[in-house]
């Protein structure tokens, strides 16, 4: 829905509140009209269940607003003296709507003073795991997001098995376009492996569910997106089948904050020109310089003169961490990545009689390079020149240049396009320049040759951005933990610096004093 919509969905949700509740705020001593006038009658409500006017703001944070309305029926019923599990469960099964039966129908008094503790254990329970939840989402969502590495695309920066924290107050938090979904997952409910929130993602759906979306709003931020950076984002072409299929029927209507989060380095920026040059990202004309911690790796074909090699050995001995394996006949092996420190290394290893760049030639059309259309010769390894777009920038617009931006205009901007014979008409009118209304970027991975990024399916906007990794606060490599990765941070220059044994003391430290400070009560 719009804002608009928005807006008048709201104030029926008002309308219908004060219709229901009129007569309990009278008879806790407020005045009727009360119950009708939006935000001040949930300040007045707040009130009469006895609880801080600031529960009024979780009720318009979006899925925390999914517990904080199902608490806030059941206090409302119980502050009417309806504390049975029968009145729980119809205030929660009802929707609220409950409320009517205490307004028309039933003889209740208002309880003044009610007390906030549960009366019971199991209510205490329930009490604290549901704030519990609500706290963690609202720092989920708005502050800090837990993030694994999936894949080995930021490999030697960021390691498989790395757990981060993801600042989202950066770049500013994004609001939750997605209204109704289950608090703290992603796109699918652990264990249950089922879609975690409600929308029918089929390509046209007029679905009820598609209404409940929030347009996109996001919190300002305090820095903006920097060249070299490493982003988190939503996958653009992400698809609820096969997010390695970037071609496919219904991967633009999935929600963009359900699309699948990545991680990858933002190598160009909005307004950029960018350009890769045998396997080398250029900006602007100038080579890309990255930061020290960042290492890039290529794919190589390495003939050995006898012996096969071993994995563990690589690793151990040239920190070689991607696959391999024999390719052809004639026991050539294809290493996917191999930076330039290893290789400076292994090329003079006893086995190895030679090794051979895996690169493509300019001019050869890789096909599931973006943007995936015939009079563009671009793979992996010489790719552009290409103008990464910046909000409110006009550039003109022809059948040459259509395919780089077509998705940009459609998909992400909102727009209809057409082809009539050479005039491209945009929402009807024939076009020929166009002017960007967000920002873009150009997300990759340092492992140039075995990394599904930008190259594949193109441009990032900003609404697609997360945030911005911070901290690693743990990691693993698929059997023993990396205790030198332990908080460390992600950024910065040097080799990363692990804060994990002060982290410890203090946390001993803190324990130690508030156990002593108990004892010392006691005694008193």
């Amino acid at each position: 829905m719009t804002w608009t919509q928005w807006f008048i969905f709201i104030l029926i949700i008002q309308v219908i509140h004060g219709l229901g509740t009129w007569k309990l705020y009278i008879k806790a001593g407020r005045q009727a009209w009360e119950a009708f006038v939006p935000v001040y009658n949930g300040v007045v409500l707040m009130k009469i269940i006895n609880r801080p006017w600031w529960w009024i703001i979780l009720l318009f944070l979006p899925i925390v607003n999914l517990i904080m309305f199902i608490v806030v029926w059941v206090e409302t019923a119980r502050s009417f003296g309806k504390n049975t599990h029968l009145d729980t469960f119809l205030a929660v099964i009802t929707l609220g709507f409950y409320n009517f039966y205490l307004n028309y129908i039933a003889d209740v008094k208002h309880v003044k003073d009610k007390s906030i503790h549960p009366k019971s254990s199991s209510g205490e329970w329930t009490s604290s795991i549901l704030f519990a939840i609500v706290a963690a989402t609202i720092v989920h969502t708005y502050f800090i997001q837990p993030f694994t590495i999936p894949s080995s695309s930021l490999e030697k920066s960021l390691l498989v098995g790395d757990f981060l924290f993801v600042s989202k107050f950066n770049y500013g938090a994004r609001v939750p376009m997605t209204t109704v979904a289950a608090p703290m997952v992603h796109d699918t409910i652990p264990i249950l492996k089922k879609k975690s929130y409600l929308f029918d993602d089929h390509k046209g759906s007029h679905s009820w569910k598609n209404k409940l979306q929030l347009p996109y709003l996001r919190i300002p931020g305090f820095e903006k997106i920097e060249r070299n950076e490493i982003v988190v984002f939503n996958q653009p072409a992400d698809t609820l089948l096969d997010m390695n299929n970037f071609t496919p029927d219904r991967n633009y209507y999935k929600p963009i904050d359900k699309k699948t989060n990545l991680v990858k380095r933002c190598v160009g920026v909005a307004g950029d020109s960018l350009e890769i040059r045998d396997g080398f990202v250029y900006i602007n004309g100038e080579k890309n310089v990255l930061p020290d911690r960042a290492h890039l790796q290529f794919s190589y074909l390495v003939q050995p003169k006898t012996n096969q090699f071993s994995p563990k050995f690589l690793k151990d001995r040239y920190d070689i961490t991607d696959g391999f394996g024999i390719i052809n006949n004639q026991n050539t092996y294809y290493f996917s990545a191999i930076s330039d420190e290893a290789l400076s290394k292994f090329k003079n290893h006893p086995n190895v009689a030679s090794i051979t760049p895996n690169k493509k030639i300019e001019g050869e059309r890789d096909p599931s390079i973006f943007p995936h259309d015939p009079n563009y010769n671009w793979n992996v390894d010489f790719f552009g020149p290409l103008y990464i777009p910046e909000e409110g920038k006009t550039i003109d617009i022809n059948l040459e240049v259509l395919p780089l931006y077509k998705r940009v205009i459609t998909e992400y901007e909102g727009n209809t396009l057409q082809v009539k014979g050479n005039q491209i008409l945009i929402n009807g009118e024939v076009a020929n320049t166009y002017t960007f209304k967000q920002n873009y970027y150009w997300m990759m991975g340092d492992n140039r040759h075995n990394s599904i990024d930008a190259r594949r399916w193109g441009f990032v906007p900003f609404n697609h951005v997360v945030g911005k990794p911070v901290f690693i606060w743990m990691s693993w490599d698929g059997k023993n933990p990396r205790w030198e990765r332990y908080f460390t941070t992600v950024s910065g220059n040097g080799k990363p610096t692990s804060y994990f044994v002060p982290f410890i003391v203090l946390l001993v430290a803190y324990f130690g004093l508030r156990y002593w400070s108990r004892k010392r009560l006691k005694k008193e």
